[in-house]
């Protein structure tokens, strides 16, 4: 009997996963303009590990769409593009320092540890406002983003959420969680 590779998705999810992205790709052309779902398709049968990422993507409730096509690397670019925060990704601090850092009350989780546990980053600062451009994410949420390492050295964190049609970028202690803060991720493709 084959064993089965840990990061692929039975054939049946598969094909789920596959008619979801292709209805949220086609009921969102103003994030992809100019992408054909037929090569994005092809792309995604040729690599079923990436595959078993987005699907951890959607079930943690992040609903993964192209969000850009990188032609030198011939890569498709999938950002966590639900409403809000990825459901499956909230009360979490930034990272295991912050996570160990609490005396009481721990979360169960930390969204570096996650998303690596996923195969997908954080978004930087950077691409969540070109995320923000394709429609208005985070309105009652936020989302951690990646961090630079002066900034975590000290203790802090940055997160990013979405008001008063604005983008807005803040820190707290990497070790702070809250049931509004999750984080969105990327991946490659």
């Amino acid at each position: 009997m084959k064993k089965r590779n840990k990061k692929e998705l039975p054939l049946e999810q598969r094909d789920e996963l596959m008619r979801t992205l292709k209805a949220r790709f086609e009921k969102n052309m103003n994030r992809h303009k100019g992408l054909e779902w037929a090569k994005v398709q092809a792309k995604l049968e040729d690599n079923t590990e990436k595959l078993w990422m987005l699907n951890e993507m959607e079930r943690t409730g992040g609903e993964p769409d192209v969000v850009e096509h990188d032609e030198k690397k011939g890569q498709y670019i999938f950002y966590d593009c639900s409403v809000e925060s990825p459901k499956g990704r909230r009360s979490v601090c930034y990272d295991r320092e912050g996570l160990e850092s609490r005396k009481k009350h721990k979360p169960e989780n930390n969204a570096i540890d996650m998303a690596a546990d996923m195969g997908i980053e954080l978004l930087t600062e950077e691409q969540y406002r070109k995320l923000q451009t394709l429609g208005n994410f985070d309105k009652k949420t936020s989302s951690w983003v990646q961090t630079p390492s002066d900034i975590r050295e000290l203790g802090g964190a940055l997160f990013c959420d979405f008001r008063y049609g604005h983008v807005f970028v803040y820190h707290n202690g990497a070790s702070s969680y809250y049931s509004a803060r999750g984080f969105r991720g990327s991946l490659r493709v």
